[in-house]
């Protein structure tokens, strides 16, 4: 049982916290009465905020609709004014434009483009809004006016300011000048570069605006009289020049022909040199006319070598004057039309050369005709030029008509037609070259046709791939259609070999004419020998030897034949010194009359027979100091020999009472004596 006094205090404690808890509900009562009325305040406010807010937005978006219609109406009034200013300008743009056109875009070309894109405007806009009016018609004057006075410009841009390219210059360009060691790049400039973008802007505007090719026209028109001009001044430079370009060669000496010592130097004045002597030859030696006593007209060759050298600098300068307008003009003609416009262009230029290369054609086959063979030397070094140009050629006018890409090929082939035809008509004139007695050297020396031949084939050392391609041309074989280097050299090596078979057949032919056995055997040496230095000298031995390699000891065999065949000449001198007919008899024995008259004839016979050669061998000639001396120290060695023994089998013979009439030479004289033969200064 819980004790009073416990359940009295525990009671208390409950009764306060009971009062506790209802003065804190209370509290929270009390709370809630008042957040009630908070809470009703603040949805009167609200209510009252909206209700106002209502009424601002019912008063404000009227006003704001209407502010929006009038800004609309403010827009659509400025659009109109401007589409009627628009529209106004373009009823004006004749008479705005109408000064600047008539004045031309001469010195204000970007003023007058801009106005010409104001009048082009004008007639689209008339086209496509008002098509029946007036002022369509005069626009499109103006228009049309306004495109007259560009393409007018475009002409006298293009007029004003293409003029020839210098000599001086386009030599430049193609390296004319040898001597330096470095050739420049050099750039040829046209027209001036401010010009250039004009006359570039305009044909622009003429070619998306204009719908005219007209002005392409007169592009070719004035660039191809320039491009001639350029060549033409070239060609005339080369003329005035001609005194101090020409090389000058020594006057040809024809009255003895020294053997030769060295190649000829690969130079123009010695085709010149080979000109003269043959023409010298087929002119005259062939009508009978002594060529020794021709001058050379040097003059007129000096001329003949500044025509080829300048057809040969003019090819080169066609080839680069024609690389550079196709340059200028890939700036200024619309791609689709270039290749056309550039064959039209180069067309007065290309035509003049290949009619001046026909010209040569034509005249090389004139001059054959007059046996004058040195043409071909003419035709040589400007087929080599022409071939080695070829390639250049070709990548410049590729894209170009056929008939334009065909007529360099169509030269070549002429000149080397022709070239051949010289070739094969010189190998038979050497062949039947008529004998003549009174143009036969006197002394024995070498021939002019012997000279002629082989300076002409001296001059194809020079020319051999042209020379052999001209005979590879003429050949119908398979092989001769894609004829090789190595082919057209064989060719030129038979060649060359047939033409020393026809001109040894010649000199045997010729050498009948002499009646002395001797100067026969000496004439034919002499040529044999002039021969075969003359090759070895060069490289024609080895040209010829790609074909016969044995024509060197053939050459020597017939030398070394006529050098036999002239020492017979002195069988009637040493043949009174043999011990034939020697009389036999007992030393200190008197000889019979009979005996002793031998004796005297032998003397006499050797005497007469001595004097007789040397004075007629004295006058004739062996121009190889070398063979001259071997041939004397043989001789003088058989005879001097052969007349020591019969002096010493006459030493103890008592032959007459007068020794000296018969012993007249000592064999130191005798030697002397043999020493002078072929020495007229004697």
């Amino acid at each position: 049982m819980i004790p009073t006094e416990d359940a009295s205090a525990r009671k208390r404690v409950i009764e306060d916290k009971l009062k506790q808890e209802q003065e804190t509900l209370s509290f929270i009562r009390e709370s809630l009465e008042k957040s009630d009325q908070l809470t009703k305040g603040m949805v009167s406010i609200l209510s009252s905020f909206e209700s106002r807010l209502m009424q601002l937005e019912n008063s404000i978006i009227p006003v704001h609709k209407q502010t929006e219609n009038l800004q609309r109406l403010q827009e659509n009034v400025d659009k109109t004014l401007s589409c009627m200013d628009h529209v106004i300008s373009y009823y004006h743009v004749a008479k705005d434009t109408d000064k600047i056109i008539r004045e031309g875009p001469a010195g204000r070309l970007d003023e007058y483009l801009a106005c010409i894109a104001k009048i082009q405007k004008a007639v689209e806009y008339f086209q496509d809004n008002n098509p029946d009016s007036p002022e369509l018609n005069t626009v499109k004057a103006r228009f049309e006016k306004g495109k007259e006075l560009l393409e007018a410009e475009f002409r006298s841009l293009l007029t004003r300011y293409s003029k020839p390219v210098p000599p001086v210059l386009i030599l430049d360009a193609i390296g004319g000048d040898e001597d330096m060691e470095v050739q420049e790049d050099v750039t040829l400039e046209h027209l001036p570069e401010a010009v250039l973008q004009d006359i570039i802007c305009i044909s622009a505007w003429l070619v998306e605006y204009g719908r005219n090719q007209d002005f392409m026209n007169v592009y070719f028109q004035v660039r191809s009289s320039q491009l001639d001009r350029s060549i033409k001044g070239l060609k005339e430079h080369f003329r005035k020049n001609s005194a101090s370009s020409a090389i000058h060669s020594p006057a040809v000496q024809t009255k003895r022909k020294e053997t030769p010592t060295k190649k000829p130097p690969k130079r123009p004045g010695t085709i010149r040199k080979a000109q003269n002597l043959l023409k010298q030859y087929s002119q005259h030696g062939l009508d009978g006319k002594k060529g020794s006593n021709l001058t050379p007209l040097e003059g007129k060759d000096d001329v003949l070598d500044i025509e080829i050298d300048s057809y040969i600098h003019c090819i080169s300068a066609f080839v680069k004057l024609a690389q550079s307008e196709y340059v200028l003009l890939t700036e200024i003609i619309p791609e689709h039309h270039q290749k056309k416009t550039f064959d039209s262009l180069i067309q007065e230029a290309l035509d003049n050369l290949m009619l001046e290369g026909d010209n040569i054609v034509s005249a090389a086959r004139r001059a054959i005709m007059r046996h004058d063979y040195s043409a071909v030397l003419t035709i040589f070094p400007i087929l080599r030029h022409l071939k080695q140009t070829k390639p250049d050629f070709d990548a410049t006018l590729q894209g170009t008509a056929a008939s334009t890409k065909n007529k360099l090929p169509a030269l070549i082939t002429s000149m080397e037609t022709i070239g051949a035809k010289a070739l094969e008509e010189f190998a038979d004139s050497i062949k039947n070259d008529p004998d003549k007695e009174y143009n036969m050297p006197k002394d024995g020396t070498v021939h002019e046709l012997t000279s002629n031949a082989i300076l002409f084939l001296q001059q194809l050392l020079d020319f051999q791939e042209t020379a052999g391609a001209m005979l590879a041309s003429q050949e119908s074989s398979s092989s001769a259609s894609s004829y090789s280097s190595e082919f057209s050299r064989r060719l030129l090596s038979t060649y060359i070999y047939k033409v020393l078979g026809n001109l040894q057949l010649n000199l045997s032919n010729k050498a009948k004419v002499y009646e002395d056995p001797a100067l026969r055997a000496v004439f034919l040496h002499n040529n044999y020998n002039y021969i075969l230095k003359s090759l070895e000298k060069s490289e024609l031995i080895q040209l010829v030897a790609v074909t016969h390699k044995k024509v060197e000891s053939s050459y020597r065999e017939l030398i070394e034949l006529e050098i036999q065949n002239y020492q017979r000449s002195w069988l009637k001198v040493t043949e009174h010194l043999t011990e034939r007919n020697f009389p036999a008899f007992q030393p200190g024995a008197k000889l019979k009359d009979k005996e002793r008259q031998i004796i005297k004839d032998k003397f006499k016979g050797f005497n007469e027979g001595l004097e007789e050669l040397c004075k007629i061998q004295k006058g004739w000639a062996v121009p190889d100091k070398e063979q001259r001396d071997a041939i004397r120290q043989a001789q003088k060695r058989v005879v001097s020999d052969a007349y020591k023994a019969f002096l010493q089998r006459c030493a103890n013979i008592s032959f007459t009472k007068n020794p000296e009439k018969y012993h007249r030479y000592a064999p130191e004289q005798v030697e002397e004596m043999i020493d002078k033969l072929f020495d007229t200064s004697a």
